[in-house]
């Protein structure tokens, strides 16, 4: 029998197959098989440091009763940010504040994994600094190909950055998480060598489909040295790019088997970029209007791969979660902006209950910006949440950006 559909208990005991446990190769046992996506929390201090916000963010979260709880980004270096007020690991000098937040979780019966991160050339921070990528290849957006034009690594800063990802993962199991996911996904770093659009090396880091994974690959090898056997390493990984020219469904599909070869314990299945803001239902063409944007990705993977896959993205009706993880599809369903709203989401999920309909967001137009204002919109809700009080709707446009645009600025100006 297949592994990953192996089941900690039989299914007749059960009312639903959401709340059947599952075991990782590494010997992790997630409860049940709903988990918490990646966000973007921007609840860390000036310095880098976790935050009393965001323990009780999780410790919210937690006691809605899902099974897996992945991390926002963390950086794996200071000099490096996504948004002002992310976490940042690269030594033990914050390592109190992340024991906390692992425990928050912990508490609650859930397991919680670190989502480690680097940006590249999407870094918003430091604005005066060029911004590090693959290649001198800027975004395709409006004065960002200008204004923001990153400069190539060398290779002992590639190699650097892979040192950097093993310390962070070390750390974090020092921490107590109980793993790691190494962000391949979204247009950032791993992400941008894995495009043929924003990689153009012809040295040992690009030029071919091998050597663009290259960096994934040894940064891979690397965390899991750092952090042995029994704890879990997992991959975030587009898709596709939804770009021409980006990275296609072949080649992640590649990309996919080589990681199973590298014995990873879980693949989150993603899609899309800043250019293409897949991951939130933005693309040019029509894949993403179904239930589940990249289940026909997954269900390819499927047929070819054994590796425990987590498929992120649109899922919304109870009855095709069941239907996925039941059929062996998937092994846990990932979710990320419905827990914004609902942070005891998994309790109505286990009841046969879908997720709520979403409040209306406000939007101009421009995808890039609307993908924005979504990532605003919801981390005006953590912040509530956080506090003790229930989400609820900001309002028109206005408002949405009244509600993050002076914070933004005060948080830009004020990271150390």
């Amino acid at each position: 029998m297949n592994k990953s559909l192996q089941f900690e208990h039989p299914v007749e005991n059960l009312t639903s197959p959401l709340q059947q446990s599952f075991t990782l190769p590494c010997g992790l046992t997630i409860p049940n098989r709903i988990a918490k996506a990646g966000m973007s929390e921007q609840l860390g201090d000036r310095h880098g440091s976790p935050t009393v916000e965001l323990e009780q963010l999780y410790a919210a979260w937690a006691r809605g009763g899902a099974g897996l709880f992945i991390t926002g980004n963390v950086m794996v270096d200071h000099h490096y940010f996504v948004e002002p007020r992310n976490a940042v690991l690269e030594s033990d000098r914050f390592l109190a504040a992340y024991k906390l937040w692992a425990k928050a979780v912990h508490a609650h019966g859930g397991k919680i994994i670190m989502q480690i991160n680097h940006p590249g050339r999407v870094a918003v921070l430091p604005l005066l600094k060029r911004p590090v990528a693959p290649s001198a290849v800027g975004l395709d957006l409006p004065a960002m190909n200008i204004i923001r034009v990153p400069r190539a690594m060398t290779e002992a800063e590639i190699l650097e950055q892979i040192q950097r990802f093993a310390t962070t993962a070390a750390l974090a199991v020092q921490a107590g998480f109980d793993g790691v996911q190494v962000h391949a996904a979204h247009g950032y770093l791993i992400s941008q060598f894995l495009s043929p659009l924003a990689n153009i090396r012809t040295d040992g880091w690009g030029g071919s489909p091998e050597k663009r994974r290259r960096l994934l690959i040894e940064t891979v090898r690397a965390v899991r040295q750092a952090i042995g056997p029994n704890k879990a390493l997992s991959v975030k990984l587009n898709s596709a790019d939804f770009q021409k020219g980006g990275l296609s469904q072949q080649e992640s599909m590649d990309i996919a088997l080589a990681l199973e070869a590298e014995g990873i314990d879980l693949l989150e299945i993603s899609g899309g970029n800043y250019e293409s803001p897949a991951q939130l239902g933005y693309t040019p063409g029509k894949q993403t209007e179904r239930d589940a944007y990249f289940l026909d990705y997954a269900e390819q993977l499927r047929r070819q791969s054994k590796m425990p896959l987590m498929l992120t993205g649109g899922l919304r009706k109870v009855d095709v979660m069941n239907r996925i993880v039941s059929d062996g599809v998937v092994d846990l369903v990932g979710m990320a902006r419905p827990f914004a709203m609902q942070p005891n989401l998994a309790k109505q999920l286990f009841a046969g209950q879908s997720v709520n309909e979403p409040p209306q967001i406000p939007a101009i137009g421009y995808k890039p910006v609307d993908a924005y204002l979504q990532l605003a919109w919801h981390a005006a809700q953590f912040r509530r949440i956080s506090s003790g009080r229930d989400p609820k709707p900001l309002g028109g446009l206005i408002r949405t950006v009244l509600a993050f645009g002076p914070r933004m600025g005060f948080n830009i100006l004020t990271q150390h």
